[in-house]
């Protein structure tokens, strides 16, 4: 008994110690008593001792550092540089590791992990643990990447940047000791820079003008920053250099050469990041008091921003840790770290096609900000997506009180240009957070024109002045029955005495499309039910073999859709419900619900952001639904696989060829059937993308053809509005839609429609190219 205890402390004491010191590791750097420099020196110190029983652990830390913590870059570059200039074959080791680690990055399309990768690499050249020309070397290896043939221009971008971006930490030291060398890069950089294509530029740009603040091109952007850096003789001023510090101990170190390092070949299954526009609302005039703002070209800029970024990345889902982070940012004094902080967070918030992270994210960052530091951050006075995310940030910071701003400019204007229409939508959404007689209550009585509409049920059938309408004794009848719990077959027989407008068309069952059958029962249902979400979703359920069988045809779906916006059309976030649920329960299909949108009934509501809405939300289900019914084949064929696998692996298995094909039979009629339900899943996608295309193009060219013939001005509200709302659609689903580009652009995107509208189809084949 008294040897049990002991055992137990031998087993667990490894693993504490393993803990210990991933603690130690992830720590380092942060707020500390002691100096940042004597923390790394005691920290060599404790690991150099545990190299010979923790060696592989301690690297396998260090490795996940570097490519997850990247706004310590440079702490843990010192940190290597001690372990390195102690122990000269921990270092290799880590050379190499870090190699393989890069490797692994780019084979499965990590590119963002492989960029924090690169850098650190880089920098360990600083810390004298890599030697300058092996550096180059596979820096030039990057570079000849734009000289490939038939390789996507994203695949030459990406390697570009992830040499330029790491110049800032190692161009110094690699500029004096192979300065021909990197003149040779910078100038075929240069080269490729000038003959790359930015057709993708408009299409990724926030703002719709260039004034005040320039929107630039990534690599174009960053080239500029570069040349700067390199006329300043490779001074930089902001990246904290612990290693510095241990110059004497560093210096005297051996260095090791990186492993040959060839860029892996361009496969099919490569994606890599698409480019990116830069993001700019500040420059040094708009905090005059405080620290300058570096200029949009100073290398300065470029790193702070990569920080900044880094950190939210890596704190976003503790929002009170990451705004702890962002303000103790290091050398905050020297910066107006406000200005750099609020202008990060609206960068990712408006980043296309989407937000690294969910948008409710950076509200509740902005909220910690302020309560962190009240009154202190700057204000903040756009493409169509630009405005869809402030108006549901705005939403959300209204009801929280932090956004508080002047728009009575915005009563003087058509109430269709962006302005009013902007706060229309706020308003709109601040309703879902919040009741109609609170936001009346809230809203300045001359903003009562912007005021969002009473959210109530519009039901034909409630008034007797109405009595003369077709139906009318119907509906009556109908309400009786169905508060009387009437069955399917009941409402079936009263429905039967509603007339056909369609006479010509109904049969004998009286069950195809009646139109006015749809209206009687839909409007009276949604009237009885109009209590709550809850009591509609109950409604549809119940009564859902009656819409099916109503439904049945493609313009029953449609009737039944807009019989809901008759009903609900002062109640959006009902109306999205509602199709959201009926496409869930298949009384309609999402082609239905695409034409319903495009239709003429909707064209009022057009430009309004539910509808939006409720198209994307409609793609996305369609979307989910291939990609289940696929999972679904691959499962499938990965368990006949593994059967197959277990049968050749058993070298006494007797059986005979008819117990195989017993064995194998259902499954491979389960592959078959799957296999077909994934090619009509995949036929309905398409066909999904082509209904919106067609109806976009059509409503464009309508418009395009009456202002040419009119003489009116092709750039108004509504189109600037329907052009940037179908790049929207382009990005936001780019990876499905590029299944189907060569579709596209044989039927619909050909070289004889509008340049205005052709040009959009362009934008977003560059993205990828």
């Amino acid at each position: 008994m008294s040897g049990q205890p002991h055992k137990r402390r031998r087993t667990s004491e490894p693993s504490e110690i393993e803990e210990r010191l991933e603690s130690l590791i992830c720590r380092v750097g942060e707020k500390s008593n002691s100096s940042l420099e004597s923390n790394l020196e005691g920290l060599a110190g404790v690991l150099e001792a545990d190299l010979p029983n923790y060696k592989s652990k301690i690297l396998r830390i260090l490795c996940t550092v570097a490519r997850l913590l990247p706004e310590k870059l440079t702490v843990y570059t010192t940190l290597v540089g001690l372990l390195n200039a102690r122990n000269y074959n921990f270092g290799g080791e880590f050379v190499e590791a870090m190699i393989r680690q890069l490797k692994e990055c780019l084979k499965v399309n990590m590119y963002n992990e492989a960029v924090h990768l690169v850098r650190f690499l880089s920098d360990l050249v600083n810390c004298h643990v890599i030697a300058a020309p092996s550096m180059v070397a596979m820096f030039e290896n990057f570079v000849s990447v734009t000289q490939e043939e038939d390789v996507p221009q994203v695949r030459c971008d990406w390697y570009m940047f992830a040499f330029l971006s790491s110049l800032p930490w190692v161009g110094k030291e690699l500029y004096e000791k192979k300065d021909a060398e990197m003149d040779r890069l910078l100038s075929q950089t240069e080269s490729y820079l000038k003959r790359r294509q930015k057709i993708h530029v408009p299409m990724l740009q926030v703002w719709t003008a260039d004034k005040p603040h320039p929107q630039e091109e990534y690599l174009d952007c960053l080239w500029s920053q570069i040349q700067k850096l390199k006329k300043d003789r490779w001074q930089e001023r902001h990246i904290l250099r612990p290693y510095l510090a241990f110059d004497s101990v560093l210096c005297e170190a051996l260095q090791h050469n990186l492993p040959p390092f060839t860029p892996p070949p361009h496969t099919e299954d490569s994606v890599y990041p698409m480019p990116r526009v830069i993001f700019r609302m500040f420059d040094y005039t708009d905090d005059p008091e405080g620290p300058v703002m570096p200029g949009s070209h100073s290398v300065e800029r470029f790193v702070i921003e990569e920080n900044l970024h880094c950190i939210i990345k890596s704190h976003w889902k503790e929002r009170k840790t990451c705004a702890a982070q962002l303000l103790s940012y290091p050398g905050n004094n020297k910066i107006p770290l406000n200005y750099h902080i609020v202008e990060v967070i609206f960068a990712e918030l408006f980043q296309l096609p989407s937000p690294p992270h969910i948008e409710v994210m950076y509200t509740t960052l902005l909220i910690e900000l302020c309560k962190l530091q009240p009154g202190s951050l700057p204000q903040v006075r756009s493409s169509t997506e630009t405005k869809k995310r402030l108006k549901r940030l705005n939403a959300f910071a209204k009801s929280h009180c932090i956004l508080s701003f002047d728009r009575s400019d915005c009563l003087t204007q058509d109430l269709e240009k962006p302005k009013p229409k902007f706060v229309r939508e706020v308003l709109e959404k601040c309703m879902r957070l919040s009741y109609h007689q609170r936001i009346i209550d809230i809203v300045p009585a001359s903003f009562s024109v912007l005021s969002p509409a009473n959210p109530v049920c519009i039901y034909k059938y409630g008034d007797e002045s109405n009595r003369s309408l077709p139906g009318y004794t119907v509906a009556l009848c109908l309400t009786i029955a169905i508060k009387n719990k009437a069955s399917n077959d009941e409402i079936f027989s009263i429905l039967k005495d509603v007339p056909n407008p369609n006479q010509d068309d109904d049969d004998g069952e009286g069950f195809t499309f009646n139109p006015l059958k749809i209206e009687v029962f839909v409007q009276t249902l949604l009237h009885l039910a109009a209590k709550s979400f809850s009591h509609s979703f109950s409604a549809l359920a119940k009564f859902h073999e009656v819409f099916k069988t109503l439904a049945e045809s493609d313009e029953g779906k449609l009737h039944v859709l807009r019989v809901v916006y008759e009903v609900w059309k002062n109640h959006p976030q009902m109306i999205a419900v509602l199709v959201d649920k009926m496409i869930r329960t298949q009384i309609v299909d999402c082609a239905a619900v695409a034409n319903w949108i495009f239709s003429s009934e909707l064209a009022h509501d057009f430009t309004r952001f539910y509808i939006w809405e409720i198209l994307h939300s409609t793609i996305r289900k369609m979307n989910k639904h291939v990609l289940k019914i696929h999972k679904e084949l691959e499962e499938t064929k990965a368990r006949l696989a593994r059967q197959h696998k277990r049968r050749d692996s058993d070298d006494d298995d007797d059986d005979d060829d008819r117990s195989t094909d017993r064995e194998d039979g259902p499954l491979e009629e389960q592959i078959e059937r799957l296999q077909e339900k994934v090619e009509s899943a995949q036929s309905e996608q398409k066909n999904l993308f082509l209904v919106i295309f067609q109806r976009f193009i059509m409503l464009l060219t309508e418009h395009l053809v009456r202002c040419e013939t009119g003489g009116i001005d092709v750039f108004t509200p509504w189109y600037k509005s329907c052009i940037e709302r179908l790049q929207q659609i382009f990005l936001q689903h780019h990876q499905i839609i590029q299944q189907y580009m060569v579709t596209l652009e044989n039927l619909l995107f050909t070289a004889e429609l509008d340049h205005h509208i052709l040009a959009v189809f362009q934008q977003f084949c560059a993205l990828q190219a």
